[in-house]
């Protein structure tokens, strides 16, 4: 299957799971990312603020907030470019690009120092390749940082047993 193809038919099957039951997937997810020893470890962590049709990291974020770890979101500012921001609490959301929650806090730049840069995608396979919504921007600003572990996570039923890659595309250290 082709790229489009593939995001069509992961939408496809997103719409056959209603709130709650994504939500019961969520927990398993964040639940194995938790049990990662790479995230256990990691006190600057890089997250998302999910969408409804994704891996829900809202609790997960506060919770790593309160705990004192050093929580960094992206935040789109052009078409193509996006920054990381400090988060700190719910507060320090408003909506942003694509209708996204997004940080307003102090921008974020130490980007040697993060430890694990947890990423979401439509679909993933066992070789790390990402399939994104299309618009490239995770791949973009992954490659310019420095060598860093990158989790992709995603529902099951999103981990596909190949997706096409191109040179530009950033491959995943692991996909949990």
């Amino acid at each position: 299957m082709q790229k489009a193809e593939i995001r069509k038919y992961v939408r496809e099957i997103k719409r056959q799971f209603n709130a709650l039951e994504l939500a019961e997937q969520s927990e398993t997810v964040i639940s194995r990312l938790k049990a990662s020893p790479k995230f256990r470890n990691a006190n600057v962590i890089m997250l998302y603020y999910s969408l409804d049709d994704e891996v829900c990291t809202h609790d997960l974020i506060d919770e790593l907030a309160r705990q004192g770890k050093t929580v960094c979101l992206p935040k789109v500012l052009t078409d193509g470019e996006m920054e990381l921001r400090t988060y700190h609490s719910r507060k320090d959301l408003a909506e942003g690009a694509f209708h996204i929650m997004e940080p307003t806090g102090s921008r974020f730049t130490d980007y040697g120092s993060i430890d694990i840069a947890v990423i979401p995608g439509m679909a993933f396979d066992k070789e790390g390749h990402r399939l994104g919504h299309g618009k490239g921007y995770y791949d973009r600003f992954l490659s310019q940082l420095p060598p860093i572990h990158k989790a992709g996570v995603c529902f099951d039923f999103q981990k596909l047993p190949e997706i096409p890659s191109e040179v530009h595309d950033v491959k995943m250290d692991e996909i949990i």
